[in-house]
């Protein structure tokens, strides 16, 4: 018993720390675009998106339950300790060599592949809820191609509307709204991203006994928003350029666009208990804006980089947390 607390406490702390890479990895696009039209300064853009990540993460928790019963079966799995260790242990691994070198990837992807290649090293393929496993890699791949199609909607219909009025005013008005909607886009990030590490830790409290349902206790909430928030206090500067500047030149107008776009994906996914990937659907939310306004003014050299990583992230990270399964089952089980 006193084996299964230690190690439940070390996964715990091995969660709440991916909440925080998470919160400077991936909060950094929900702010990109409004610090990029330096509709707010990259201080006061940190702040408000940890505070509203923080109102967002304790605000939901139907995210955090698909994550703890439809990848695995929490009841079942046999060595779920390790699995749910490992699985942890390749996500911020691959988290952080991401961040390193400014590549906005998936954290979504990351764990989730993480969890199917940690349970697939401990059980075999058996393992798997296939049926809401398939649910929640579906949603992973169509939720961008959503985000962009809402996008270049969006725009659109900005230019239909603004096509008469005067482009310097109407950006300047246009920063006023980006904060409002930097404010949502980080809250709607938190009722999403936060989720996830609520989830793997309710399914290490199941797997070693400490639970016998998948309601996610306050305690995890609280513990979690925190570290989401303390993560995001932290900025993410790589991605920031990235997103905000690598994509396509953002302008007030389209930041507003593309910022909609986003809450509106993710805060749809986030009601129906569906985990998407927050970093491809704003990235393709500000392609779907930039092709709308100009197609041959996105910089597709770096949407090509950013999808090579977004398709190889799911097996990489599954083939990382299968390896060190076995390397934590020889040394621990």
């Amino acid at each position: 018993m006193e084996g299964m607390l230690f190690i439940t406490v070390v996964i715990v702390l091995a969660a709440l720390a991916f909440d925080l890479i998470n919160g400077f990895h991936d909060t950094a696009n929900a702010i990109a675009t409004s610090v990029s039209t330096k509709a707010l300064k990259p201080k006061h853009a940190i702040i408000l998106a940890a505070v509203m990540n923080f109102v967002g993460a304790i605000s939901f928790t139907g995210v955090a339950k698909t994550i703890t019963k439809d990848i695995v079966d929490p009841f079942s799995l046999p060595h779920g300790d390790l699995v749910i260790l490992a699985a942890l242990i390749s996500a911020i691994t691959w988290n952080l060599v991401t961040w390193y070198f400014g590549i906005p990837s998936s954290s979504s992807h990351a764990l989730i592949g993480s969890i199917a290649g940690g349970a697939i090293a401990a059980a075999g393929f058996g393992a798997l809820e296939y049926k809401g496993f398939l649910t929640i890699v579906i949603g992973l791949i169509a939720s961008p191609f959503i985000a962009f199609a809402v996008g270049y909607l969006i725009y659109s219909i900005f230019k239909i509307f603004l096509k008469n009025l005067n482009l310097s005013s109407t950006n300047r008005r246009f920063r006023y709204i980006q904060v409002g909607t930097a404010a949502l886009q980080s809250y709607t990030h938190g009722t999403n991203d936060a989720q996830k590490s609520m989830g793997i830790i309710t399914l290490a409290l199941i797997a070693n006994g400490f639970q016998h349902t998948d309601d996610v206790q306050l305690w995890v909430q609280v513990s979690c928003a925190i570290a989401m928030a303390v993560g995001t206090s932290i900025g993410g500067w790589k991605i920031i350029k990235t997103v905000g500047g690598k994509i396509m030149k953002i302008k007030p107008v389209s930041g507003v666009a593309a910022d909609l776009s986003s809450v509106i994906i993710i805060f749809g996914a986030t009601f129906i208990h569906l985990p998407v990937s927050t970093t491809h659907v704003i990235s393709s939310s500000i392609l779907g804006v930039g092709t709308a306004h100009r197609v041959k003014g996105v910089k597709w050299d770096t949407a090509q980089r950013m999808i090579t990583t977004w398709v190889i992230t799911l097996p990489i990270s599954a083939a990382i947390a299968a390896a060190i399964y076995f390397v934590l089952k020889l040394f621990l089980a």
